[in-house]
């Protein structure tokens, strides 16, 4: 007697039953919320380039920190709109900068908020770049050594200050070693590195460089950002920071890198994590404002698929958008 070939069910039924077999699940512990502090009083400024994020100071920001709380959020990923500006970036690393105030203020509004605090020079620079610049009878020249230096002290003010890990960002050779001597050194022996591990020189980060007032002012940062056409060197990149000591390994931006956070899950057991950046933010943004998409629909399907790819954890001007979406079901 011949048998019908057995097929693979489809299940076509309730939304529960889809539940029951659902691979991927995203959840508001999986999201952390950036903020944008600045100088000044009574300060909350909408991005013009990012509709729903905001400059906030010191005195208005506890609005803010109190909505992510409330919304279940665990994680903030803190950056600062200095006042000043010098060729060496001299306010990052200042006890008293406002990213060390706001580091400060946010521990004390809301103690258990994860602090993450990004480590790079590019908003505190008159010229933009993420380190020290010289100019050579050949151009403008980033010196990496010198700017492993003043990296390293920012991270440990940031230590001092309060925040639970640090994340730099600024793709110089070498930034995990030099910031995780320079942390235990100091005696933030179980200050964990999040690292920038595979940032693309990318096309993604216009309205971000709004927000941070971090335009570079001259070239560009394709000499120590990477080539988006570029996987295996992703690779040798995350290898070098994991073997320095990174406790987590992050892939920015998000959207067009998820076969590499696919690669990087595949290879390590460090969390991983990814930026879903700016641009990715608002153009969903202005297509919604206009009608054209789900908006909903759209962040959490997007946001699904960075998890399906490999991510443990999402950077996302979502956050609190997801977070209410996903309460209520």
């Amino acid at each position: 007697m011949a048998y019908p070939i057995a097929r693979h069910r489809r299940l076509r039924g309730s939304a529960a039953l889809r539940g029951l077999v659902r691979e991927t699940s995203l959840s508001v512990n999986d999201f952390i919320a950036p903020i944008f502090i600045t100088e000044g009083e009574g300060v909350q400024h909408e991005i013009p380039s990012m509709p729903g994020v905001y400059h906030w100071s010191l005195d208005t920001m506890e609005k803010e920190i109190n909505e992510i709380a409330a919304a279940g959020i665990k994680a903030v990923l803190v950056f600062g709109v200095p006042s000043s500006k010098d060729a060496v970036g001299t306010s990052a690393y200042e006890d008293n900068g406002i990213v060390q105030r706001g580091i400060r203020r946010i521990k004390a509004l809301q103690p258990d908020l994860v602090v993450i605090a990004d480590t790079c020079l590019c908003q505190f620079t008159d010229h933009g770049h993420c380190g020290v610049v010289h100019q050579t009878d050949c151009g403008a020249e980033i010196d990496n050594d010198e700017s492993l230096e003043l990296l390293a002290k920012t991270a440990v003010s940031q230590a001092k200050a309060g925040a639970d890990i640090i994340a730099p960002s600024n793709m110089m050779d070498g930034f995990v070693s030099a910031i995780r001597g320079a942390l235990d050194l100091a005696g933030f022996v179980n200050t964990p590195i999040m690292s920038y591990a595979v940032k693309f020189a990318s096309a993604y980060y216009g309205p971000f460089r709004e927000a941070a007032h971090s335009s570079p002012q001259f070239g560009d940062r394709k000499t120590y950002q990477m080539d988006p056409a570029n996987a295996r060197e992703a690779m040798r990149e995350a290898q070098s920071d994991a073997e320095e000591g990174a406790d987590f390994l992050m892939v920015k931006p998000g959207l067009a890198y998820l076969d590499i956070v696919r690669m990087l899950r595949d290879r390590y057991d460090l969390p991983i994590v990814i930026y879903n950046v700016s641009a990715e933010y608002s153009m969903v943004k202005a297509a919604a404002m206009q009608g054209w998409i789900d908006e909903k629909a759209i962040v959490l399907e997007t946001l699904t698929g960075m998890k399906r790819a490999g991510a443990e954890l999402i950077i996302t001007y979502h956050a609190k958008d997801a977070a209410r979406w996903l309460q209520e079901g």
